[in-house]
């Protein structure tokens, strides 16, 4: 692992500024597995970013799970009020200035509808996506709440 490079991962960096570091994997970090297996962690330690796209406003709908959970569909409805649709790879690159497989929960282009996996809270410390398919950066579930103005509820299946 290295610091980041790659200019979708310094893009990360900048918004999250000193506090954090996002490291570069010479291996792909793009599937919560994959990220796991390169950082020595739990899959369910790594928070993944899955975009959708809300049906009747057109916003990106960004929900950070456990990398071991399913999303229900119907309690992202039921949360926020209106049916979603799973986004295509043009609408999230579109919505989070990233492309699948890196998407981090900070710096989107346009800020999404945002719910977080109460399942992350068991663990002190969480690896999230930082831009590139083989970019990541450590935090906690209360730096992930923040940074993302966004509360914690069950999500999924």
């Amino acid at each position: 692992m290295k610091p980041a490079s790659a200019a979708a991962a310094l893009r990360v960096q900048a918004v999250l500024g000193s506090h954090f570091q996002v490291l570069e994997f010479d291996v792909s970090t793009r599937t919560a597995v994959d990220a796991a297996a390169a950082i020595g962690c739990k899959v369910a330690e790594i928070a993944k970013s899955l975009v959708f796209k809300g049906a009747t406003s057109g916003r990106a709908v960004l929900i950070v799970a456990s990398g071991v959970n399913r999303v229900s569909e119907a309690k992202v409805e039921a949360q926020i009020g209106e049916p979603i649709a799973r986004a295509d790879a043009d609408f999230v690159r579109e919505k989070t200035g990233f492309a699948i497989g890196g998407v981090p929960p900070v710096g989107h282009a346009e800020p999404p509808i945002a719910i977080l996996d109460e399942d992350l809270r068991q663990f002190d410390a969480i690896w999230a996506a930082a831009g590139a398919p083989n970019a990541v950066f450590r935090l906690t579930p209360k730096d992930l709440s923040r940074l993302t103005n966004s509360e914690f509820a069950d999500v999924k299946i």
